[in-house]
């Protein structure tokens, strides 16, 4: 089964104005703006790229639901908003208004500024390296043979001395290893 996430709710206090700061600041395409009732809507957004998931707009309808609104991941960055064009997306969102919790940073998985909606909510902005980082693992072991010199036999004060003497094959192995072409 091939399963993607589609949407994401994103508590906010009115539609209207969150769907303007959405498209100007930005650049989000409205994909969706359907009454379900009189006082609620199915509003989607989705970067104008059409990558990723789209935002799923929810007026908060309570009290509960309105103390939320803009911290919705209890004050840690709560949505990544990955781009190709660092410098220029950051300078045009903050021509547009958006505001930035700190300054541009390089970190190890890319260049990353932490911004606020117009709720409050934290996002960054980010852009990864231009050649993808590798994921670390751990370095796979190594024999204790090839830390050694990379010839097997030295010459010390005119004797010969085989470090590691070739462990002779079995005549099943020699065989397996000319039918493997080594």
């Amino acid at each position: 089964m091939a399963l993607s996430l589609a949407a994401l709710t994103l508590l906010v206090r009115d539609y209207d104005p969150a769907i303007q700061w959405f498209k100007r600041c930005l650049g989000f395409e409205l994909l969706e703006d359907t009454p379900l009732s009189p006082t609620k809507r199915w509003v989607k957004l989705a970067p104008a790229s059409g990558n990723g998931a789209a935002l799923l707009l929810a007026r908060a309808a309570n009290a509960c639901q309105r103390s939320q609104i803009g911290r919705q991941s209890g004050g840690r960055v709560f949505l990544f908003l990955q781009t190709t064009r660092f410098w220029t997306d950051y300078r045009r969102m903050k021509a547009a208004g958006v505001e930035f919790a700190e300054d541009p940073r390089h970190e190890p998985y890319g260049w990353v500024v932490v911004f606020l909606d117009l709720c409050g909510n934290r996002w960054d902005l980010v852009q990864a390296p231009s050649r993808p980082r590798r994921a670390s693992r751990k370095a796979p072991r190594k024999h204790p043979h090839r830390e050694v010199p990379v010839s097997p036999s030295l010459r010390l004060g005119g004797l010969g001395v085989t470090l590691f003497p070739r462990r002779r094959r079995s005549r099943e192995g020699r065989q397996d290893a000319k039918e493997r072409g080594k």
